[in-house]
């Protein structure tokens, strides 16, 4: 998991979308990552707040493994 704070606009949509992952700090008015390396079992909310981020300031490091590997 990754979060651009330069790009962070607040919008607080990750924060909806994955609330076990994403926190927010109003002080500052970004997101906070509470956990980089989520549970499998959180990857749709994971991957629902990456893409609904109105200013794109998320990103999913993906480390999984394919089977055939």
């Amino acid at each position: 998991m990754r979060a651009d704070l330069d790009l962070c606009q607040g919008h607080q949509m990750c924060q909806g979308e994955a609330p076990d992952v994403f926190g927010f700090d109003e002080d500052a008015d970004l997101v906070v990552v509470l956990q980089e390396h989520p549970e499998e079992s959180l990857r749709p909310q994971v991957l629902a707040a990456v893409k609904y981020c109105p200013a794109m300031a998320l990103g999913l490091l993906d480390q999984r493994k394919d089977a055939d590997d």
